[in-house]
């Protein structure tokens, strides 16, 4: 809903904007990071969501509000438009994730501590000596059915005003941020469809089940699939020598646990995950419906340029779009394998890369699980 709304800081000007309503769920501040990676960003989102989020099962506190985005700021309103909640410069955005139905909106904040040193100067003027400037991130956090739209409709405010930049300064080049050229190369990148095979045929799925003794642990360690999966569960990742779910032989390293004993994992919190199947600790038969997937993840981006980043972090972009996970271990990148790479070398790699780009991954705790480096915890 495109409107235009008065700027807070001057009445007599008028913002053209897009409007969505949704739910404000509430705000957290976390310490600023210099130079801090789309990575880490993302992990700074998850972190004020697990914050503010409630529990599973628990009412969530909310206010219904409207969003409005434009080039020049997002604001935060009540619902009859009257009085702003908050009043952010397009430039203060540092980050914006959208998880799910949830959009986490990342502002930097500087506070300035000053030193009154008690002095009067020439003029009787205090005079303050700056101490220090910290830098805080403020992370607001909201519900909507239109997330997805929510985050694109600001990437696209920061792309129009960054066009508006070049050509106030002289530069009058759309194709560093066409909407087109990256839609083209989008095109070009197919999505991951061995993935999409898998998890949207009834017929890909199998059920195993496991029979145990009373109180015995099923023998299991589950993970997160990683953000950006085709389905959001868990993944089994390792299985205990001797254990109720080895020697049934039904199930292997790799397989996304659809549902246990007819209750879905699909999209519910690791932790909620793995209550569910410790709770079924005194049963003598847990009937798993898994989808068959090998551990190590095939990915395969076609980058014709250096300016289209290859982060999974971007929903829908080149690198989902080839089947890059968030929470996975790089193993191996066209042919090569960088086990015992350094992370700055991998992204360098990776960085400088064009054309076909073949990659390995896995979940980054299924790795240190295989290789010894984290001690398993069966349930």
């Amino acid at each position: 809903l495109t409107r235009i709304i008065p700027d807070p800081e001057n009445s007599s000007v008028l913002i053209e904007g897009v409007l969505f309503r949704c739910r404000y769920l509430g705000s957290t501040q976390l310490p600023a990071e210099g130079n801090a990676t789309k990575v880490s960003r993302m992990m700074q989102a998850q972190e004020a969501v697990e914050r503010i989020k409630a529990p599973y099962g628990e009412s969530q506190p909310s206010v219904e509000v409207d969003l409005f985005i434009s080039t020049e700021k997002i604001m935060v309103l009540n619902t009859d438009l009257e009085d702003i909640l908050m009043d952010h410069s397009l430039r203060s955005i540092s980050y914006i994730a959208d998880i799910g139905d949830l959009v986490v909106l990342m502002a930097k904040r500087r506070y300035i501590q000053n030193d009154n040193n008690g002095n009067d100067d020439t003029n009787g003027v205090n005079t303050r000596r700056v101490i220090s400037v910290n830098q805080k991130m403020i992370c607001h956090v909201f519900e909507s059915d239109e997330a997805q739209s929510i985050a694109h409709s600001i990437g696209h405010a920061f792309q129009v005003a960054y066009v508006d930049f070049l050509k106030a300064n002289g530069i009058d080049d759309p194709s560093f941020t066409s909407d087109i050229d990256y839609q083209e190369v989008l095109d070009q990148q197919e999505i991951d469809v061995v993935e999409l095979d898998r998890f949207s045929k009834k017929e890909c799925q199998k059920e195993a089940i496991v029979t145990k003794g009373k109180n015995e642990p099923l023998g299991i360690v589950i993970v997160e699939s990683g953000w950006g999966s085709m389905l959001p569960t868990v993944v089994v990742a390792n299985m205990m020598p001797g254990g109720p779910a080895a020697r049934g032989g039904q199930l292997n390293i790799g397989d996304q646990v659809i549902s246990v004993n007819g209750i879905s994992m699909v999209g519910l919190p690791l932790s909620n995950c793995q209550a569910q199947i410790k709770n079924m600790k005194h049963l003598t038969t847990v009937r798993l419906v898994v989808v068959p997937c090998p551990p190590v993840v095939e990915v395969l981006i076609r980058r014709p340029d250096t300016k289209y980043q290859i982060c999974s972090l971007l929903r829908g972009g080149i690198a989902e779009r080839g089947g890059v996970r968030v929470g996975h271990r790089i193993i191996e990148i066209n042919g090569q394998s960088v086990v015992a790479t350094r992370h700055e070398k991998i992204v360098n790699m990776l960085s400088n890369s064009v054309g076909e780009l073949r990659m390995k991954t896995m979940p980054t705790q299924i790795y240190r699980l295989l290789t010894g480096q984290e001690t398993p915890i069966y349930i």
